[in-house]
């Protein structure tokens, strides 16, 4: 279903010099953060695409079908691709004839198993690829018709920094649009849900990957992303209007957009 919301973002824990974000459910400085999160992606980069396949069933590739759909891809419209990673969405888009892609990662082992991706599909014009930080990135104002970000806006340390850059470098009239994992709706589900998340997973990714730790920290990151009202409420103190909300498979995951006016 769509929805709107008048939610306000999540507020920091307060009582004493607590530390400043989360890893997971650990607390961290902003500054440790970010070199966390990029040596849990050059750990899993290799086997990104399997361990989506391994967290949701496979049907990740279902939710980013609906996603790619609701861009709208069009030869005349540009896409910005935030958190980029193995290319699913920026390849998508092309393959719908959409305009032209620029795809960024903070992680440049994933954007280049992206990059090698795409090419060894015979998909290189209409590709630009830059390692950029979606919390400040190297771009005008106003230069983008759509940014799209599928599962990458939950590992960013200054979530509302992120959400005011898409809305920057939008055009009037250009939308931003959010894959990612949500809060279930299903409350029958949960306690399958629980433990597909916090004992499978770990296990999985050291069977299939030798590296329980990562998954663990991806599971908990999931159950750290602020649910589908609260992230709502984020994107319009962001400034972007029109804010709605799509649930998926019950709200295990979820589609958000918003519009520049």
């Amino acid at each position: 279903m769509n929805n709107q919301s008048q939610a306000a973002a999540p507020q920091p824990p307060t009582g004493g010099a607590a530390p400043d974000t989360d890893f997971g459910f650990r607390r961290v400085t902003q500054a440790e953060k970010k070199p966390l999160v990029r040596a849990v992606f050059d750990s899993v980069a290799p086997r990104y695409d399997l361990m989506n396949d391994i967290m949701s069933l496979g049907v990740h590739r279902v939710w980013k079908r609906i996603f790619v759909t609701r861009l709208r891809p069009a030869p005349n419209r540009a896409l910005l691709d935030l958190a980029s990673g193995t290319g699913d969405i920026a390849q998508a888009w092309r393959r719908l004839d959409g305009g032209p892609v620029l795809a960024t990662d903070i992680n440049a082992a994933m954007l280049a198993v992206g990059r090698d991706r795409a090419t060894g599909r015979g998909m290189v014009a209409g590709f630009t690829y830059v390692v950029a930080d979606a919390e400040m990135l190297p771009l005008p104002s106003g230069c983008m018709d759509v940014v799209s970000m599928a599962f990458g806006l939950r590992n960013c340390t200054d979530k509302a920094a992120v959400l005011r850059e898409a809305h920057r470098v939008l055009k009037p009239g250009g939308r931003f649009f959010c894959l990612e994992f949500s809060r279930l709706q299903i409350a029958v589900l949960e306690k399958f849900y629980e433990r597909w998340s916090f004992n499978v997973l770990p296990l999985a990714g050291r069977l299939v990957a030798g590296d329980s730790e990562s998954y663990r920290y991806l599971a908990e990151s999931i159950r750290m992303f602020p649910d589908q009202e609260t992230l709502a409420g984020m994107m319009q103190d962001a400034g972007l209007a029109q804010v709605r909300f799509e649930n998926l498979s019950g709200g295990i995951a979820a589609i958000h957009s918003g519009w520049r006016l």
